[in-house]
């Protein structure tokens, strides 16, 4: 026979007075109001634990009305709030500053403490009873209850006494780190998984806090430091807000923690920082403070609103160095004219002036290097380089413009005989120069003139480096494009194909003059494509009868290889090497084809040697216009080597002036060049506008086949953005508008006269 027993019962007032109050609850509390080792981990022995959890076990699972999960789940949170209550609070209530926060966080610690060997005690109501009736887990009560009953009763105080420390510690003084990161770990504990009690309980006064502190600072700042002093002081500040919150604030504060201490100490100072007289933003530009000046867009750069300021001051410096350059140039200009004007010697302006240039150009080095090293390549202060530099490039003063000035000084230094300048120094100026002329408005100017200047180096054999030349025009072409240096390039490749054709006249020269002649007047013919080459002076010359023979067997050979192309001789382009003797000295004078026909319309014998020949005769002889021939005979007879001598004597040629080959002439070098004024002006500006008309009207077509139909302003504004070689006066564009109307490219909408219509 067997006989079972049934598990014994448990009361709700036995098992808890008994059992769990007497060997968990109040142990526990003792423990934790003793002061307690914390790193001490076992508080209860695991037999201690297991008989305690084992209780709660039973008198959760026994069956009702004895199962007793409901009336434990309630005396966990009131014994939790009990203590809370009487214990935790009133400690709490008599401390004040730095001493409640330490308070307050041991009495954090053993709450935690506290709440997970209440939440172990009762563990089988988590897996069970809380599941099932959709409560609480144990451990989120707990905090709860701390939360509800402490925290919120303390959470103003507590923030008050952080934010003094932390002010404390802006001052200068050491405080309890440690300390305050576990002020800041309880409030965020108090968010229940998330952010929200320690931003509304702390962040926010954090912020209005932090507020007020620099904006007491930053106007004592402001008050009693320079602009430098200032700014150090504030890199200062926010490099140790960095580290504030890296220390013991939440990351998620860092962004609004900095927003607000920038906006205090340099959005709200900006604009008296900029102009703080001795120390302001023009003052380190004047000064060349390089170091301040990073300082400054280091501080200014989160925000392109707080650097529009600083790049518009940038822009306005920049501007303010050019145009002294531009005035220095003018007051030069003004007193050469002012001389003139007194009787003194007249310094005639002319377009070669390298010491402008190279100013210019040492300044755009010098503001080039301050946007990319201090203000680290920004767009805006690009764009402040950029207009600042447009200004005053534009800016013309004098007789010549500034392309044209810029023009002469590309020429002076790719000429032989020039600067004498190593190979990377003509290129490094070849590059700033491009540079430069980058600023230009009139682009097209600029490539008129240095063609100019371009074909002259070529045909006289001045230019130093074919590889210089080529270097410059690529350049140019990466600037403005294949059809902004396509003339120059075919000038170029003139030459080049231009070596096999005289070779080839050379052998048919040889072969028609006889080897004797050949050697006795060496000829030799560049042949020019007239569409890649500046337009010259087509003179009809009378040459000499050995120079019409062989000009006569150029124009034979031509015609017999090609025989559909016209010839046009330039004689105002060629050059000559004529030997002149006087006395027992021979001396090799390099001229133009021009005074070397002049030069040997003087070579005569016999009675007529020796005797003066009027202006007239000599107009007639040689069929010249009579100011070409006037530069002739000036180069001549008035310039430094004076092989002609004029009657009477005087710097200027006259129509009654008489001529004959100098009777006495000498010299202390053998070769001799004799230069001749140009005959033509650095560019043409019939040609260069021109050329802008096709190039507007072009524009014009290609945006109205393209829209068909288009507004006025809109029309203007679309071809003003696409000519970037220069930018025409709208009213020329309108004028080209109306032409282009005229000749039945474009009509006037009937309805709407403001709007343009594209005939097809």
């Amino acid at each position: 026979m067997s006989v079972s027993s049934s598990p014994r019962i448990i009361a709700l007032e036995e098992g808890w007075n008994n059992e769990i109050k007497a060997k968990a609850i109040n142990r526990l509390e003792e423990i934790l109001n003793s002061g307690f080792d914390r790193k001490q981990s076992d508080m209860f022995l695991p037999k201690e634990y297991v008989a305690i959890y084992t209780t709660c076990y039973n008198m959760c699972t026994q069956k009702s009305p004895y199962n007793w999960s409901e009336q434990l789940y309630q005396r966990h949170g009131e014994t939790i709030s009990d203590y809370l209550s009487g214990t935790v609070l009133p400690a709490l209530k008599d401390r004040h500053d730095e001493f409640l926060l330490k308070e307050l966080t041991t009495r954090w610690a053993n709450h935690e403490i506290m709440n997970k060997w209440m939440q172990r005690f009762f563990m089988y109501l988590d897996r069970y009873y809380v599941k099932h009736h959709s409560l609480p887990p144990l451990e989120k009560a707990g905090l709860k209850h701390f939360k509800v009953l402490v925290f919120d009763e303390v959470k103003a105080d507590v923030a008050n006494a952080m934010l003094d420390l932390i002010n404390q510690e802006r001052d200068g003084k050491v405080i309890d780190r440690v300390l305050l990161k576990a002020c800041v770990q309880l409030f965020e504990a108090m968010g229940m998984g998330c952010l929200d009690a320690y931003t509304a309980d702390f962040e926010e006064k954090l912020l209005a806090s932090t507020q007020e502190y620099y904006s007491r600072k930053s106007s004592e700042w402001i008050e009693g430091d320079g602009t430098p002093a200032y700014m150090v002081k504030a890199e200062a500040a926010l490099e140790q807000e960095r580290e504030r919150v890296a220390n013991y604030l939440n990351s998620a504060s860092e962004s609004r923690l900095l927003n607000v201490v920038e906006d205090e100490i340099l959005a709200n100072r900006e604009a008296a920082l900029l102009e703080k007289e001795g120390t302001g933003l023009r003052d380190l530009l004047k000064n060349d403070k390089h170091e301040d000046l990073s300082r400054m867009h280091r501080l200014f750069s989160k925000k392109d609103d707080w650097l529009l300021p600083i790049a518009h001051i940038v822009k306005e410096h920049i501007a303010l160095m050019g145009n002294h350059c531009v005035s220095r140039r003018e007051a030069t200009l003004e007193e050469g004219a002012k001389a003139a004007e007194s009787g003194g010697k007249e310094k005639k302006e002319t377009n070669d002036d390298p010491d402008f240039i190279k100013e210019l150009l040492a300044l755009h080095d010098k503001f080039t290097a301050l946007v990319e090293r201090q203000f680290s390549s920004n767009a805006l202060f690009q764009k402040a380089l950029k207009d600042a530099f447009q200004d005053f490039v534009n800016r013309d003063t004098g007789k010549f413009t500034n392309a044209d000035l810029m023009a002469s000084f590309c020429d002076r230094i790719l000429k032989r005989g020039g600067e004498k300048l190593s190979d990377a120094e003509v290129e490094s100026y070849l590059e700033k120069t491009v540079q430069l002329f980058s600023y230009l408005i009139d682009k097209d100017l600029f490539a008129e003139i240095y063609r100019n200047q371009l074909a002259k180096r070529l045909l006289n054999q001045r230019s130093a480096s074919d590889e210089h030349e080529k270097l410059m025009i690529t350049k140019l072409k990466q600037r403005c494009g294949s059809q902004f240096t396509g003339k120059m390039e075919g000038m170029l490749n003139d030459l080049n194909i231009g070596i096999d054709h005289q070779t080839e006249f050379h052998e048919h020269y040889v072969a028609k003059v006889g080897d004797a002649q050949s050697k006795k007047l060496e000829f030799k013919v560049q042949v020019l494509t007239t569409g890649y080459w500046p337009s010259y002076p087509n003179l009809d010359l009378h040459l000499p009868a050995e120079m019409t023979r062989s000009k006569a067997t150029f124009d034979e050979y031509y015609a017999d290889k090609n025989s559909k192309r016209r010839l046009t001789w330039m004689w105002s382009l060629g050059n000559a090497s004529v030997n002149g003797t006087w006395g027992p000295k021979t001396y090799g004078l390099e001229v133009t084809t021009l005074q070397a026909v002049a030069i040997v319309a003087f070579n005569k014998e016999g009675k007529e040697q020796g005797v003066f020949e009027s202006f007239e005769s000599l107009r007639e002889r040689l069929n010249l216009p009579e100011e070409t021939l006037k530069r002739v005979l000036h180069s001549l007879s008035c310039a430094k080597n004076k092989v002609i001598e004029k009657d009477p004597k005087s710097s200027n040629i006259k129509p009654t002036d008489m001529f004959r080959a100098a009777p006495a002439f000498s010299s202390k070098v053998r070769s001799i060049r004799i230069p001749m004024a140009n005959l033509e002006d650095s560019h043409n500006p019939k040609r260069v506008e021109e050329d802008r008309t096709v190039a507007i009207e072009a524009a014009i077509v290609r945006i109205m086949k393209a829209r068909k139909t288009l507004l006025h302003q809109a029309l203007v504004a679309e071809v003003l953005s696409q000519l970037v070689l220069f930018s025409p006066n709208p009213k020329v564009i309108k004028r080209r508008i109306e032409a282009l109307i005229d000749r039945e490219y474009l009509e006037r909408d009937p309805d709407t006269p403001n709007t343009y219509k594209y005939l097809a």
